[in-house]
Parts: structure tokens; sequence; C-alpha cells
């Protein structure tokens, strides 16, 4: 009896340990989502001072990122799971680290604020990318829903959404370079909405991956460098 109840005390301490680490996960999540939106929204309105919390942020993405792997692998030592829970714990550790370059990202979106002259902004020069920032804001935002709900319905459609950010991508870099050839008194602020777009393209990858180690957690597939058509089968069967 006491042997069973010693096991049942472990089980219990073992699905808090999972749980705390999952919350953490989640708040880490909620965290560079925030960091990415105000970015976003600094460079739109030339908010330096936005820009510079978002940069002071990073630091704790980055003490988050170190506290949840630290846990991870102490739970892996002290209670050796098998199955789902060590997937979990072995996705995690990716998917913090995934969280942690969409932060930096997001601060080097921050940084092109930050280098932006307000005495001679124009306020239409967010247009370019006006497209872009609302299909990546959706794609991480719907992954890490799936990743909270572990739930891999909806992966297929936010990969299937990567298509049209890379082709978004370069459809910018495009109109870009038109607008530099035309005029290059524009090139200084070109190549800061160039930076801009390929940071918010980075962003759109690692929601992919996100996507990625839910699949693998969930059915124990590793579906990375799969293309569309071949991971939503994968998902089906």
């Amino acid at each position: 009896m006491e042997n069973r109840a010693s096991g049942q005390h472990i089980s219990h301490l073992f699905d808090e340990e999972m749980e705390n680490i999952r919350n953490k996960v989640l708040t880490m999540g909620g965290l560079v989502q925030k960091q990415m939106e105000q970015a976003v929204k600094s460079f739109i309105t030339s908010d330096q001072d936005l820009a510079e919390k978002i940069l002071q942020q990073d630091e704790l993405v980055n003490d988050l990122e170190k506290e949840i792997d630290h846990e991870c692998i102490e739970v892996i030592a002290k209670r050796q799971p098998t199955a789902i829970d060590l997937r979990m714990l072995i996705s995690i550790i990716k998917v913090i680290t995934d969280l942690e370059r969409i932060g930096d990202e997001a601060g080097r979106i921050a940084k092109m604020a930050i280098r932006l002259d307000a005495t001679d902004y124009y306020h239409d020069q967010y247009h370019e990318v006006s497209h872009l920032v609302e299909m990546v804001k959706s794609m991480l935002s719907d992954s890490l829903d799936a990743f909270a709900r572990m739930n891999t319905e909806s992966i297929a459609s936010i990969t299937k959404r990567d298509e049209k950010v890379d082709r978004e991508y370069t459809s910018i870099i495009r109109q870009l370079i038109t607008r530099m050839m035309e005029d290059p008194r524009n090139i200084t602020r070109m190549l800061d909405v160039l930076w801009t777009a390929r940071a918010l393209e980075r962003i759109g990858d690692h929601a992919c991956n996100l996507c990625e180690h839910v699949v693998y957690i969930v059915q124990g597939d590793d579906v990375r460098h799969l293309n569309a058509e071949e991971l939503e089968q994968k998902i089906q069967d």
C-alpha cells in the first residue's frame, strides 16, 4: 500500500511538473506574440519608445528559454518519461528555440523602427508590408493555438499559408527594388522595409516549425521537410 501511495505521489508530481513546463511555454509564446505585434506597431508609427521597450523584453524571453530548457532536462533525467511525455519534452526544447528566434526577429523589426528618422518619416511607407504582416500574425496566432490545444486539425491550413507568405515576400522585394531604382534617395528607407519584411517572413517559417512540433507530439511523426501536400496526408493517416 505504501509503495502504491508513493507511486501515485510521484505520478502526481510528474503531472504537475509537465503542466508547469507547458504553462511556461504558453507564457513565452504569448510574450513573443506580443513582441511581434508591438514591433510592427512601432515600425508603423515610428514609435521609438515602444521599440526600445521591445528590445528590453528580449532578456526576459531569453531567461524563459533557459529556465524551460533546464526544467525539461531535469524532468527527463529524474522521471525517465516515455512515449508522448518524452516526445512532449523533446519537442518543447525545440519549440522554445523557435519562440526565442521569433523574439529575435521582433527585435530586428524594432531596430528598424529606431533607425527611422522621425523628421523624414512617410506614413505610407508601411503599405508595402501591410498584407504580409496580417498573414504572419495569423500564422503565429494559429500555430500557438494549435500547440495550446495539442490539435493537429488546423496544421495543414497553417503551413499552406507559408507559401503565400513567401510569394508576398518575393513581391515586396520586387516593389522595393523598383522604387530604389526609380529614386536612389529611397534606398535607405526601402532597405529598412526590406529587412522588416525579411524578419516577418522568418517568423512565418518559425510558426510552421511550431506546427511540425505539434504533429510530432500528438502523432509521433517527424514531418520536417515534407511539402504541404505530404504533411496533410501524414496528418490524415
